[in-house]
């Protein structure tokens, strides 16, 4: 899986370590977590992407299931955005999807099986001031997704989106007590969720019992963008 040394991704790791699956994670920065496989690999990159691949193959063999969940943001209101940084959010956040996706599909479709999974964001149905670039990468996984649904389930190969609201991570911790006590009041459940419970879903659509889910959209939000 991609981004996968904090966080959500790294608490998805965790989580198919548990279920008993070989986990490799990539990041860009940082180090590799603590018991898992760990690569190197900035996903703007192609040549990244196929060198972590090639490594990860190398260790544990064909990947069978792919969590493509490393991103970035760079927040600011549409006014003021330079053009770098809409390039650079959809580089990393969509792009990047489509790079390690394509590497991955080789693989699987010789096999005839596989497990694609996208964590994209409430943002793309709800929208943000100030993350039209980082909403507008988000909202592309889904069409990114419904495309490979359609294009490779005759190879039995699922791809599915799970859409995160508000989690509590680094990124949330720094956020004020104010916004965060508004961002709650908009939940119908009235809290937030923890990275662990984004994990489960992946899980589970990573998992044999998906095997009839394709081409979905699982929100995990508290209900806060039902009807998106």
């Amino acid at each position: 899986m991609t981004g996968g040394n904090r966080g959500i991704g790294l608490a998805i790791a965790r989580e198919l370590s548990a279920a008993g699956d070989a986990v490799a994670v990539t990041y860009r920065s940082g180090e590799a977590p603590a018991g898992l496989f760990g690569v190197k690999c900035d996903v703007t990159s192609a040549e990244d992407v196929d060198s972590a691949f090639a490594k990860v193959e190398a260790e544990q063999g064909p990947v069978e299931v792919l969590v493509s969940n490393a991103g970035i943001t760079r927040d600011k209101i549409l006014a003021v955005m330079r053009g770098e940084d809409f390039d650079a959010v959809l580089d990393a956040n969509l792009t990047g999807a489509y790079r390690v996706a394509k590497r991955a599909v080789k693989n699987m479709i010789r096999a005839r099986s596989g497990r694609l999974v996208f964590v994209s964001s409430v943002v793309a149905f709800n929208g943000q001031s100030g993350q039209s670039n980082y909403a507008a990468s988000k909202a592309g996984l889904v069409g990114f997704a419904r495309s490979l649904a359609r294009e490779l389930g005759g190879r039995n190969i699922t791809a599915n989106v799970v859409a995160p609201g508000f989690v509590d991570t680094d990124m949330t911790a720094g956020l004020s007590d104010q916004i965060k006590a508004a961002a709650v009041e908009r939940i119908p459940l009235g809290r937030t969720a923890s990275p662990e419970e984004v994990a489960k879903v992946v899980r589970f659509l990573a998992g044999a019992d998906a095997g009839y889910v394709t081409g979905a959209v699982v929100p995990v939000d508290g209900g806060l963008a039902m009807g998106l």
